[in-house]
């Protein structure tokens, strides 16, 4: 039902409806949470006396100029690409009020940002197995980084989804589980016999009985002691941490480009493409829930146009 709310409130409300109608995930909302926020403090500041009703293409155009301007604490500007965040999150907090009869502006009026596309960044074979042969393999700790960094080739989860990982969720016989991920969408995921060899010999070493997949070791110190003070989602490994091990290797393993677990997700898609898989099924291995979102990678994988390029390049007649 319609309310007379102020606009910190609506916000509130909307953010809220991600979470428990749209089940997006804590970054997405905490994100949205952000842009929104500086949205209303610009807005009520310039227009103190105006509502959302008021709200027309005009405004929007000054707060994009302020966007474009803006210099945060460290003296840097806003990238293209968070300028556009902050208008693809106020685009959606106004088609949400329209969908419950604010009078506002019509999100469809309000163009994106051009953003120049980024180059897709991926491992070749040869880079990536010389990131997988860095952790050691003596420590807890060790074989641990190696089933992390096995199981995200192989399946191209996401680090959120990695994180997530339970025990029991693994079956290492049939080497296939099922993820929740991205706004709640089920899939399955399939594991390479390497990669479910090593999740195999990490997981007979643990001694424990957490139920993640993926937690804290601390080689130095008495884990049962640790143990009996710690809830298994204290002991769970943080996407952040994920990503902190993953860079380390691959510093460790000198490749000439910035590696992220995102980027080992992209590997895993150029490998399957590469090797002839069809778009579609990787569209499904990934969890995208559109087929465009696959088809970045196309322009780098597409077998067919390097062999037509091959064939008849340069073969023209005069």
């Amino acid at each position: 039902m319609k309310r007379n709310l102020s606009l910190n409130q609506l916000i509130e409300e909307f953010l809220e409806g991600l979470e428990i109608e749209k089940n997006c995930s804590p970054l997405t909302i905490r994100n949205y949470h952000h842009y929104l926020n500086r949205f209303a403090g610009w807005f009520t500041q310039n227009f103190p006396k105006s509502s959302l009703a008021n709200l027309d293409l005009d405004k929007v155009r000054k707060f994009r100029i302020h966007l474009a301007r803006f210099t945060g604490q460290n003296g840097q500007k806003l990238s293209l690409v968070t300028q556009s965040y902050h208008v693809i999150a106020l685009r959606s907090f106004l088609k949400w009020l329209r969908k419950f009869d604010y009078k506002t502006l019509a999100p469809e009026k309000i163009d994106l940002p051009k953003v120049k596309s980024r180059s897709l960044k991926f491992l070749n074979t040869i880079q990536t197995e010389r990131l997988l042969a860095q952790p050691g393999l003596s420590t807890l700790r060790g074989l641990r980084d190696k089933a992390i960094l096995e199981i995200i080739f192989s399946t191209g989860l996401r680090v959120s989804e990695t994180a997530k990982l339970d025990r029991n969720q693994l079956d290492l016989d049939r080497r296939e589980f099922g993820v929740v991920g991205k706004g709640g969408r089920a899939r399955v995921v399939f594991l390479s016999p390497r990669a479910a060899k090593w999740v195999g010999r990490y997981l007979e070493k643990r001694k424990d009985n957490f139920k993640p997949l993926f937690i804290a070791h601390r080689e130095k110190e008495d884990q049962e002691k640790i143990a009996e003070n710690r809830s298994d989602e204290q002991m769970r490994l943080s996407p952040r941490t994920i990503q902190r091990l993953v860079k380390k290797y691959a510093r460790k393993a000198k490749l000439p480009i910035e590696v992220t677990p995102h980027v080992l997700r992209h590997s895993f898609a150029t490998d399957l493409l590469m090797a002839g898989a069809d778009l579609r099924s990787v569209q499904e291995m990934l969890g995208h829930k559109n087929i465009a979102t696959t088809q970045i990678y196309t322009h780098v994988t597409n077998r067919q146009l390097k062999d037509v390029h091959a064939a008849f390049h340069g073969k023209g007649g005069n």
